[in-house]
């Protein structure tokens, strides 16, 4: 059971964190909470099962395009909606919980609210402990590791990510200092899709996909970024790797209750920010530093 536990408790963290770290890093840099966040990572899951079992093409290729696909896709709908109004909160939740929405409903209108499935991207699995191990969840570890270490990377060494940074410390002083803060707030947009349609990709192999497979995603990176601080990379990461751990303890240790996973992990969050209101690793806000 331990193996079970830490096997599966290391998968829903990696797709957790490659979610709440997209999601914290857009909230970082432009101030959006992007409710539409997790409709891009099904929209990949489906691009993927359209273009691989539907159009027939090999199941990599397909992944590239989808991905590329919802990059462009969430980079317009930035630019077009939500640039606009990002300066007034209330309707850049209504604005990015619509998109969520329209893609959610033309999913269903699409393919219908059936079950979808797509083979795995590695078949085989290998017994640790007496645990059967998918080859899948190993790659899907695999990849969200190289990613977060990519993009701690990108975000540290090179001359965009500093300057990505400077956008999330002082929108202001960057922009005084000759950096193009709307440029850096697409480039993030980007990014945050980016990785919501790679952890789609990701998911789709090892689950059902169905029209509305966004919503409890949403509200796991949501309790996950509070948990671990609003803006806080590294509290996305401890955040989901506590809550990825506590659900599957839960299922796991009792599984006729497993329904109560989400109340479970929402609770922790709770506990926590009654203890500590800024989350984890809470940052202060330029509005807090005045």
């Amino acid at each position: 059971m331990a193996a079970n536990i830490i096997v599966h408790g290391l998968v829903s963290s990696g797709i957790y964190a490659l979610l709440a770290v997209g999601f914290s890093l857009i909230f970082g840099v432009a101030r959006i909470i992007n409710l539409s966040h997790t409709a891009f990572y099904m929209l990949a899951a489906y691009l993927i099962y359209s273009l691989a079992s539907a159009a027939g093409l090999n199941l990599y290729l397909s992944i590239i395009i989808a991905i590329v696909i919802v990059i462009v896709v969430g980079t317009i709908s930035y630019k077009l909606l939500i640039a606009r109004v990002r300066h007034h909160e209330a309707t850049t939740l209504i604005v990015t919980i619509a998109i969520a929405v329209i893609i959610q409903e033309a999913l269903l209108k699409g393919f219908g609210g059936g079950p979808r499935s797509i083979p795995k991207l590695i078949s085989g699995s290998i017994d640790i402990f007496g645990v059967t191990v998918l080859n899948q969840q190993f790659l899907t570890f695999g990849v969200v590791i190289l990613l977060l270490l990519a993009t701690w990377l990108f975000l540290m060494r090179t001359k965009s990510g500093v300057a990505l940074r400077a956008t999330a410390q002082d929108r202001d002083v960057a922009n005084l200092m000759g950096i193009n803060v709307p440029r850096m707030e697409m480039l993030t947009m980007a990014m945050s899709v980016g990785l919501a349609a790679i952890a789609g990709a990701l998911v789709a192999p090892l689950s059902v996909l169905t029209p509305g497979m966004w919503a409890h995603p949403l509200v796991m990176i949501l309790a996950v970024v509070v948990l671990g601080g609003l803006g806080s990379l590294k509290g996305s990461l401890i955040g989901a790797i506590i809550l990825g751990f506590a659900e599957n303890l839960v299922v796991f240790l009792a599984p006729s209750g497993a329904f109560l996973k989400t109340s479970v992990a929402l609770t922790i969050m709770i506990i926590v920010i009654l203890i500590k209101p800024e989350g984890l690793f809470g940052i202060v806000f330029e509005e807090e530093r005045g």
